[in-house]
């Protein structure tokens, strides 16, 4: 959080919330849905995984909450350069993927998934969100 400084950007009731959330929200996500045998079932889960948090990201983005703590710096890093959120939050995905396997971290195919995945999920659902309510 602290590139959010020079971003000028703010943590409000909606950054508190996803911190909270998001570690309780997988915590129960991983006591409901066991561990998948299958690579196929992996992969697809993985995927409805990254359609889902694309989806919510851009739900709570544009509610006014305010954003989470890697989403308040890939809007701030949008409005700063004008570089497409999707690129941005790959950037900070993979940096975070890197910084994490250089400390000793695994990075599994569903880890790849994510960080290669989600900038552009949450993009499209910013998109689609966009429509939906300007009507």
């Amino acid at each position: 959080m602290l590139i959010w400084i020079p971003l000028k950007e703010r943590p409000v009731f909606g950054t508190i919330s996803n911190i909270v959330l998001i570690a309780t929200f997988i915590q129960i996500g991983i006591s409901i849905f066991p561990l998948q045998e299958s690579y196929g079932t992996g992969i697809f889960f993985a995927l409805g995984g990254v359609a889902l948090v694309g989806i919510g990201s851009s739900l709570y983005i544009t509610c006014g909450l305010g954003p989470g703590p890697r989403d308040g710096a890939m809007t701030g890093i949008h409005k700063a350069t004008g570089i497409r959120v999707g690129r941005v939050r790959l950037g900070i995905e993979l940096s975070v993927l890197a910084v994490g396997w250089l400390m000793g971290g695994t990075v599994g195919l569903g880890t790849l998934i994510f960080a290669l995945l989600i900038g552009e999920s949450i993009a499209i659902s910013l998109g689609v969100v966009a429509r939906l309510t300007a009507r």
